[in-house]
């Protein structure tokens, strides 16, 4: 069986794309073959610049969930009947993007559709409702969705690992696969529809988490959201999943990503910290995280309801009757509430376990107290949903025969599909409402109880109330929920607590009127203000803000597969040729070069921080040079770095990050700071050790002119905060010393004040104009930020250079850097600095035979 898509891909390869704010046009029928996408798969020769012009003038969002928000009906005479679903999310947040936003839906139908009408039914809602559905074949979905999403993802991202086999099964690679096949028949449609300049594409939930990735790679700049609907476990669980890294690069390529709760937002970051080694840093309220040259903002911001789509349901006479029926049914009864899907995580069995231990320790509550459980069918399917729903009924038939009586049922269980309005009655009525799951992304039960509550004029007549009395409600709320944190006026519970969650029932139903007036009035309040709209507004905000920059930057895609990054880069800043420096190289006679050691030319893949013999014999073939003055930097001690270079005898070296240096073997050390003492040490040292003892993995590095608390081998989370403490108590102790504390990549570092390495750039800058010999080629070569002070200092030096000098500012890797340059690896720059010596090597192999040709010609006369 294949899948339809309604575009002509070949048109796309070209950057070509459909707008649908214009002409309607029936799009071409295009199969795509379901099989296996290799997760290696990588075609670059498609990636779009998006530098084409845009011809849509609305703003558009394409709006990317695993379902499309639509009902889907088929008619007794075949015909297919499409209508909105208004209970869906998808549809909902449109309300918060304003009048001046076109909105594209992407998605799958909740029916299957034969193919033979897939081409029919594409059009028609395209036309009628700006959706694109993707049509993916029966068994390639049941893999997708039944197997990885709900057997691998949904069960892990709720801490459940597979310990066995029937707790979500091992991991199966076939799913994997399944799930990267759809991921990308999903990118396919969107790359369809897409204006990659002007459109804003949201995609929703765990079921595309792979789709930042293909879409990224086609467009780099394109302007993405992602949102995640699901809780996201602590690391000590993510970080079982195989597919763990591949996951998290992929969410990575997106420019926003979205949470319920800090806490999942906090999990998503530890987890990047420690499996990609990307730390994220706030800015001004924002959280982001620095990414190849992109900032990927978080986003922390539960979702809302749609409170007007409540408003009209509670005014439907429908309502208006099962809400009298209701109160009749249970006339002289307190009613509690529960609504949850029949899973093993909504804790629907230890809901019911503390009523029974309710109405167990306290008796006056049997016959006056019921609790109504709605059970909604389950969304997956498997042996796991057997075991609750079959431990649910009997636990409630052991409670209605312990506790029951003639009229009267403890536990009134609704497991048959409900109403709408049906089930808003059962709100209105409820006194209190339970929400007991052991884990869950965001839960909005809550939420439609509270609005249900406040009600409206003809369900106070209904209700026999008294209009000018304030509303009341109680919410009592598992502390493992989404929404916990955001009703501050709930009786939050573990669930697991059996006990705790019946004396929270019991306090629910003392509580004074007031309490439960005053409650409800501040549950309201900010359900109220806090709806879909403002949920989806204000993620378009951010988003907005995050994509400000796209169009200055210049992007490149790297890496293959789901390995795949775009790196976002200044447009001035570009690869260092060789050619283009040999060729500047051989035109000057001045020549300044300043190598960092540490990075630059140590080989990052050796363990050894010993230098290449091929690296040294390099150095020392350019120091020979007579038009050179090549100075090595470093952090390393002078004893050390002596030790490696000594061949190297007109090298010049600044060691301790610049604090020692000399500018050939024949000289001695000098300082670049005058220093009257290191008394300071004897303060700091103390200190260090410290936290170096209560720091596993972390060590001390006493250098003549600093000291230096390593914790690169220590637990990431646990040495990031303890180097913030280190940081805070260095400040406090040597506010009066005169060193500089700072942080770095793993490292804490006090030395003495104004050293560091553009001092030493200073230098040799000003000793070369003392001499005459304005440099007319300067190089200079690190990769860290302390680097970044020589390249400021040689960018900005103009009056210690010569009018015609060629400056060469170059950092290893491609990032954010003041430098102009870049090289991607060591091997790089050794390869250059090759280049550089060889044609150092071929000129005095000149100049010695033109020596030669001019003794023998005196010799002749």
């Amino acid at each position: 069986m294949v899948s339809r898509s309604y575009s002509n891909l070949l048109d796309l390869a070209s950057g070509d794309s459909l707008s649908f704010g214009r002409e309607r046009k029936r799009l071409p029928r295009v199969a795509t073959v379901a099989g296996v996408l290799s997760e290696y798969d990588d075609d670059n020769s498609n990636s779009v610049g998006s530098d084409a012009p845009s011809s849509v003038a609305q703003e558009r969002m394409i709006i990317v969930g695993n379902q499309l928000p639509l009902r889907v009906h088929k008619k007794e005479n075949g015909e297919w009947d499409f209508s909105w679903d208004e209970d869906s999310l998808l549809l909902q947040l449109k309300d918060g993007l304003g009048e001046d936003f076109e909105v594209i839906y992407i998605g799958c139908l909740k029916e299957e559709i034969d193919p033979r009408d897939q081409d029919d039914v594409a059009q028609t809602l395209l036309e009628n409702f700006k959706c694109v559905p993707a049509f993916i074949p029966p068994e390639l979905f049941s893999k997708f969705y039944h197997g990885f999403c709900k057997q691998h993802l949904w069960p892990l991202f709720h801490y459940m690992l597979p310990l066995s086999p029937d707790l979500g099964g091992r991991f199966d690679r076939s799913l994997w696969q399944a799930y990267l096949s759809v991921n990308k028949i999903f990118a396919d449609k969107v790359m369809e529809v897409i204006s990659p300049d002007d459109d804003y594409v949201w995609v929703h939930d765990y079921h595309l988490m792979v789709l930042p990735t293909f879409l990224r790679k086609r467009f780099n700049r394109v302007k993405l959201g992602f949102f995640l609907h699901s809780p996201f476990p602590s690391s000590e669980i993510y970080r079982t999943l195989p597919v763990r890294e591949e996951l998290l690069r992929a969410l990575l390529n997106a420019d926003l990503i979205g949470f319920h709760t800090f806490d999942y937002a906090r999990h998503f970051l530890s987890c990047c910290s420690r499996m990609l080694g990307v730390s994220y840093q706030s800015k001004r309220g924002y959280i982001g995280l620095e990414y190849y040259g992109r900032t990927v903002s978080i986003k922390i911001l539960p979702v809302g309801i749609h409170i007007h789509q409540l408003e009209l349901v509670l005014n439907l006479p429908e309502t208006e009757l099962k809400v009298a029926e209701l109160q009749s049914r249970f006339m002289g009864q307190t009613v509690l509430l529960g609504v949850d899907d029949m899973d093993i995580f909504k804790g629907i069995s230890l809901k019911l376990l503390a009523m029974e231990q309710l109405l167990l320790q306290h008796p006056d509550k049997r016959g006056s107290v019921v609790l109504v459980q709605i059970a909604n069918p389950a969304r997956g399917r498997g042996k796991d949903v057997q075991e609750v729903q079959s431990e649910t009924y009997a636990t409630v038939t052991r409670i209605n025969e312990t506790f029951g009586s003639p009229g009267y049922k403890p536990v009134v269980l609704i497991d048959s599909p409900l109403q709408f309005y049906e089930r808003i009655a059962y709100y209105v009525i409820a006194e209190c409402c339970l929400v007991t799951a052991v884990r869950d992304g965001m839960n909005l039960i809550p939420y439609e109880y509270i609005i249900c509550r406040q009600g409206n004029t003809k369900l106070d007549k209904t209700l026999g109330l008294d209009q000018t009395n304030p509303k009341k409600s109680m919410l009592v709320v598992s502390e493992f929920i989404g929404c916990s944190p955001s009703l501050s006026g709930a009786i939050r519970v573990n669930p697991w607590n059996v006990d705790a969650v019946a004396e929270a029932m019991e306090s629910a139903l003392i509580y004074s009127e007031s309490e439960k007036q005053m409650r409800h009035e501040k549950h309201y309040k900010y359900v109220l203000t806090h709806d879909v709209a403002y949920w989806a507004k204000s993620f378009l905000q951010d988003l907005e803000r995050t994509c400000r920059d796209h169009v200055r930057r210049r992007c490149w895609g790297i890496g293959f597969g789901l390995g795949f990054r775009v790196i976002a880069l200044d447009p001035n800043f570009r690869k260092l040729g060789v050619e283009h420096i040999v060729s500047a190289y051989k035109r000057t006679k001045n020549r300044a070069i300043l190598l960092d050691y540490d990075g630059a030319l140590m080989m990052s893949s050796s363990i050894s921080a010993t230098p290449h013999t091929e690296a040294v014999g390099i150095l020392d073939s350019l120091c020979r040079d007579p038009k050179n003055i090549v100075f090595l930097v470093s952090g390393k001690d002078r004893n050390t770095l002596v030790e490696w270079f000594s061949s190297c005898e007109k090298l010049g070296i600044a060691a301790e990050h610049g604090y020692f240096l000399r500018t050939n073997d024949d000289e001695e050390w000098d300082t670049c700071v005058s220093i009257p003492d290191f008394d300071w040490k004897h303060i700091a040292e103390p200190v260090m050790q410290l936290y170096a003892e209560t720091t596993d993995g972390s060590s001390i590095e006493a250098k003549e002119s600093a000291l230096v608390w390593n914790y690169q081998h220590a637990d990431p989370d646990f040495g990031s905060c303890q180097a913030k403490e280190l940081l805070d108590h260095l400040e406090s102790v040597l506010a009066n010393e005169p060193v500089s504390v700072k942080s770095g990549p793993h490292i804490v570092e006090v030395k003495p004040q104004g050293v560091n390495k553009g001092l030493i750039a200073e230098r040799l800058l000003s000793t070369m104009k003392q001499k005459s010999m304005l440099p007319d080629f300067v190089l200079c070569i690190g990769d860290d930020r302390s680097d970044e002070d020589m390249f400021e200092v040689i960018m900005s030096a103009k009056d210690s250079l010569s009018p015609v000098a060629e400056v060469f500012a170059c950092t290893v890797g491609q990032k954010p850097s003041k430098a102009k340059y870049y090289l991607e690896d060591t091997t790089e720059i050794l390869r250059m600095l090759l280049g550089l010596a060889t044609a150092s090597e071929q000129e005095a192999a000149r100049n010695a035979i033109q020596s030669s040709f001019h003794r023998l010609a005196i010799g002749d006369k």
